[in-house]
């Protein structure tokens, strides 16, 4: 799912739509010879699926290929699909529409069913993959927040796991998420006991304040004059690195994501350099997934350790310095 959020974030696009097939596992017949592996007994009566059936684990990815190859083979405009939704923009209204309009044709034609009411847009604002998404840029839609800084602290380790969970889907629009929630994972290991204390309190509502405020990411620019710059830092709990495009005429740039984790095993123990150095490597690596390989990236760590790191083998590394 985050390469798709990565791709479409690439777009930039200013008008999107949204086309939700209606009980797409209902609509793939499964094959005769394969229904006696999904009988099932119910009130002395037993039966079988003659569809594909919800909850079971494969059904999604079927479906998806399904739906892909369906798609594909129609010739469909530009699209993401994540198993039954497919998103389409472009730079007008018309032009989103008349695309929309090709893949529901298509989609129709290849026995799947279309409800009406379940597209969205053309519009400039749209949700997909539970985002908000505008110009290209990633938001935390307005109702994840007021959920998220509604939520009571957690009663135990199953409540606590939950909350994480949701907060931690939207982890690279918060600076140092991983170092800040770091208390709240700490009841929720095994081998502890559940004991909520002023630093799990200090951290869950830390966290629901940065959420409060994140900013949103992107859109991922392409143009010659654009720098992407990668800050790293070394922090005394763990690494934190941060991606950034600037314009010519920019003073301060567009934030990508920021991300972060703590020190794992021996590396609690690296020198300060070798700490910084750990940090510009997880940042390049992270760097690389959200504007690719071939990309020029500007690194900019808290220390100066990149003449050390690329001494002698500055070929190896065409785009960084």
């Amino acid at each position: 799912m985050l390469e798709l959020q990565y791709e479409l974030e690439s777009k930039a696009a200013k008008w999107y739509a949204n086309i939700d097939i209606a009980n797409a596992f209902f609509s793939i017949p499964l094959a005769t010879e394969c229904r006696p592996q999904f009988a099932f007994t119910w009130r002395g009566v037993q039966y079988t699926w003659n569809r594909l059936p919800q909850r079971w684990k494969h059904s999604p990815t079927i479906c998806h290929g399904l739906i892909e190859a369906a798609l594909e083979q129609g010739g469909a405009p530009e699209h993401l699909q994540y198993i039954d939704d497919i998103s389409v923009w472009g730079n007008t209204a018309s032009e989103v529409f008349e695309k929309g309009e090709q893949v529901i044709q298509i989609l129709l034609s290849a026995g799947f069913a279309i409800k009406r009411s379940k597209v969205k847009g053309p519009a400039q604002e749209i949700q997909f993959l539970g985002i908000k998404w505008q110009d290209g840029r990633r938001h935390i839609p307005m109702d994840v927040v007021d959920k998220i800084t509604a939520m009571s602290p957690p009663n135990n380790k199953k409540e606590t796991q939950s909350f994480l969970g949701i907060v931690g889907f939207w982890r690279m629009h918060v600076p140092n998420y991983s170092l800040i929630v770091s208390p709240l994972y700490q009841v929720t290991r095994k081998k502890n006991d559940f004991t909520w204390g002023p630093e799990q309190q200090q951290a869950f509502e830390q966290i629901k304040q940065e959420i409060a405020r994140a900013v949103a990411l992107g859109p991922v620019r392409t143009e010659q004059d654009v720098k992407n710059i990668l800050y790293t830092a070394a922090g005394e709990k763990g690494p934190t690195w941060s991606l950034w495009q600037r314009a010519s005429g920019e003073t301060r740039g567009r934030p990508l994501g920021f991300w972060s984790r703590a020190y794992r095993g021996s590396e609690e123990h690296y020198t300060p350099t070798e700490k910084e150095i750990l940090a510009a490597f997880e940042g390049v690596r992270a760097a690389s997934e959200v504007v690719g390989t071939e990309t020029q990236l500007h690194l900019a760590p808290r220390l100066p350790v990149l003449n050390w790191m690329f001494q002698g083998k500055a070929s190896l590394y065409p785009s960084c310095y």
